[in-house]
């Protein structure tokens, strides 16, 4: 059985695309193969910043031969459907055979597919995958119409066993397949050849090539270590940055520098960012001092000097890009020292959404939103409206216009600086959060109080407007926000009535944004105007001062409320169901009354999960199902409802009387246990249930000759449903 060898060598491919890339190239080869009729054994994908590979162990060595038999039309069927059977099939039709069917005779075919050798289907499989390799972006070159991330060279595609290695004939392009490639560019640049997997591993290593990304960054990770330890310092872990450099280079070579002194006064952060983001540096923390004193740079080439002449030139670069981060942060401190009102008017003229007014606007919103909430997360309300004031004014300082991703992290230093108190300076950092499933929860209850205010203003706003998301487009991170909200309240066991939260804060955004008056690239929304009150007198304000307006009509009302609250439960849904809590378990809860306090619906339905996971819980819930599926047919039947009136006198049996006496137990407790919110206790009341109302069903037959024991039996049977629905909707529970 004969190992397969792929290189497809390029020149650089960009690191964020090598780790897609060997994953593509393994998929779509080894499926064409199989799907071709080879099997294999084992297969491993690689790349550096000139190569994909692939290697596969133990193809076979042709595909198997194959016999499919067709059945076509009758034989007295007309000529024209002959024909296309044929045509399908290959065939002529005296190789057809006549068979005996059903609805009389009809025509057969038995197609035989010889089996191929695997050079040839190997061939057809990596042409295809060439030709239609699922770049992100890709390039063509020269007058070729081949297009690939970067200009293809050279093709390694190679079949080797006991007997040797064969070049598979292929040729894509005009680049015909070898066993010859080259390593580092210009540590080893001459071409060599090589005879299979292990060969090419070994000689890429002799020139200069590590093959294996992981492999290179344990080296890279493990040398920078090195160098910071020998310094007394720790790197500061960055396995994105890490990954990302280790597609740059194929000889990593670190080397540690020293940051200047005089740029040591800046936020780490800054310092981080600004190394990470323009050099690729990773950065190294003095432990005494919590500073970042120094860095490691990745080198791709071993040099004479030991790499003095890269760190110098490194060094150069770092403190021209250090000295306009310095700036930034000067400039940005002397403003938030004078008390940040140039960024808040800035912000005014900065459009949130062309519906939705400017980001001045929104703030507004969620400043106001933020003081309602404050007392339901034990937040000062004035330090909570002053926090959702200041927290995106960061957004208009130089540091955040060059470092996006530093939003939050300089508010916080900018509020400090402004002399602001703590708790509305964290605020202003940790806001954003959660930003997805493994995001931290911030727990600070003004930070709390901002950030829930954040996201349901987003939520509102969009949808308020109608833009919601729709299949896998979500341009507005509408899912995010909605999981932002559900990790808030349940991580931290906030109670909060969200429909009621969600009408009046969604009436507060149809109001301001029902009509905005738009100036040059200002975006003013309604409530600048809050003394007009008619949509002419706007109309005709909006003429007078030459501006163009538009006014919307759509409405923030109980479907709209309802249609949010419905997206956040299926944002729930995935939630607990990541936490191992069942989709109709999950329904059965939402289906209850108070379904917009997140927490009462987590704690309800982890509760129900664990009950239903003894074996009480799984019969209980058959006996209640069947309770009700027994009473819904005798009610539509009859056409009454029987729901009152059971009477333990009208009791036949012992087992009647003891299900009386159970439900006269389980009622009480059930009620005062939902009543505290105990819902464990509520499951132990119920799973009591369990034996007898088995022991009921076992013994008693419901729907008896004699009326008025069927009526007390059904009034019974409503007992026992009513029981359930104090917990959930056992309907909707499946098995």
């Amino acid at each position: 059985m004969p190992d397969l060898l792929i290189e497809l060598f390029s020149e650089e491919i960009p690191a964020r695309m090598q780790a897609r890339a060997r994953e593509d190239l393994q998929k779509l080869v080894t499926d064409g193969l199989v799907n071709a009729g080879l099997t294999y054994a084992s297969a491993g994908a690689f790349s550096t910043p000139r190569r994909l590979t692939l290697a596969v162990e133990g193809l076979t060595a042709s595909s198997p031969t194959t016999r499919e038999e067709r059945k076509g039309p009758r034989t007295d069927a007309p000529e024209a459907a002959l024909e296309g059977f044929l045509r399908s099939t290959g065939l002529t039709r005296d190789q057809l055979e006549a068979r005996d069917d059903k609805k009389g005779q009809v025509w057969f075919a038995t197609i035989t597919r010889p089996g191929r050798p695997a050079a040839e289907i190997v061939a057809e499989v990596l042409d295809t995958t060439i030709r239609n390799f699922p770049w992100p972006k890709s390039m063509r070159w020269g007058a070729g119409s081949l297009r690939w991330v970067r200009p293809l060279h050279s093709i390694i595609c190679l079949l080797s066993d006991e007997a040797g290695a064969t070049v598979v004939p292929l040729t894509v392009e005009g680049i015909a397949a070898g066993n010859a490639t080259r390593g580092h560019r210009f540590l080893s640049p001459d071409a060599f050849t090589v005879t299979g997997f292990d060969d090419y591993a070994a000689k890429l290593r002799r020139a200069h090539v590590i093959l294996d990304s992981a492999e290179r960054e344990a080296a890279i990770r493990q040398g920078a270590e090195n160098l910071a330890f020998a310094r007394g310092w720790e790197i500061v872990p960055d396995d994105a940055l890490l990954a990302e450099v280790a597609g740059l280079v194929e000889w990593p070579v670190p080397l540690m520098g020293v940051i200047e002194e005089r740029f040591l006064d800046l936020p780490p952060e800054v310092l981080q960012t600004s190394m990470k983001e323009h050099q690729k540096f990773f950065s190294a923390r003095n432990p005494k001092t919590g500073r970042i004193e120094g860095f490691v740079t990745v080198a791709n080439i071993d040099t004479p000097d030991d790499g003095a002449t890269i760190l110098a030139g490194n060094q150069r670069v770092l403190a021209a890009r250090l000295s306009d981060a310095a700036f930034f942060w000067e400039n940005d401190l002397r403003e938030a020292k004078s008390g940040m009102k140039a960024w808040e008017d800035g912000l005014k003229s900065v459009t949130f959404h062309n519906k939705l007014g400017s980001q001045a606007d929104r703030i507004a919103r969620i400043a106001a939103l933020a003081r309602e909430i404050a007392p339901l997360v034990g937040a000062d309300p004035d330090q909570a409206e002053r926090a959702a004031k200041l927290a995106k004014l960061d957004l208009r300082s130089a540091m955040v216009g060059e470092f996006p991703e530093l939003q939050g992290t300089m508010g916080r230093y900018y509020a400090l600086a402004a002399g602001e108190p703590e708790a509305v300076a964290d605020a202003a950092r940790e806001h954003y959060s959660p930003l997805g499933p493994s995001d931290a929860v911030p727990t600070a209850p003004v930070s709390v109080a901002v950030a829930l205010a954040d996201k349901i203003d987003t939520l509102t706003a969009f949808w308020a407007i109608e833009e919601k998301p729709t299949g896998s487009k979500d341009p507005f991170a509408l899912r995010r926000a909605a999981l932002g909200v559900i990790r808030l309240l349940v991580t931290l066991g906030l109670k909060a009535q969200l429909r009621s939260l969600l009408t009046q804060h969604g009436e507060v955004v149809r109001a301001d944004t029902a009509a905005t008056v738009q100036e040059g690239n200002a975006v003013i929304a309604r409530s600048r105007y809050a003394d007009i009150t008619r949509d002419y007198d706007l109309v005709e304000i909006a003429k007078a001062d030459g501006r163009r307006l538009t006014i919307h009509s759509w409405s923030f009302n109980g479907e709209t409320v309802a249609d949010l609250l419905s997206f956040l439960h299926d944002r729930l849904k995935v939630y607990l169901r990541d936490q191992g809590i069942r989709h109709d378990i999950i329904d059965a809860v939402l289906a209850q009354p108070g379904n917009d306090d997140l927490v009462l619906v987590v704690n309800r339905a982890t509760a129900l999960n664990a009950m239903l996971q003894t074996e009480d819980g799984k019969n209980l819930t058959q006996g209640l199902k069947r309770a009700g599926n027994i009473l819904a047919q005798a009610e539509e039947k009859d056409g009454v409802e029987y729901s009152f009136g059971a009477d333990p006198k009208f009791a036949e049996t012992d087992e009647e009387r003891a299900l009386f006496a159970a439900l006269d137990t389980a009622e009480p407790a059930i009620k005062a246990a939902i009543k505290t919110e105990d819902f464990p206790a509520a499951m132990t009341a119920i799973a009591h249930l369990r034996a007898p109302i088995d022991a009921f069903f076992e013994a008693v037959q419901v729907n008896t000759d004699n009326q008025i024991v069927r009526r007390n039996r059904l009034n019974l049977l409503h007992r026992i449903r009513a029981a359930g629905q104090q917990i959930a909707d056992f309907t909707k529970v499946e098995g």
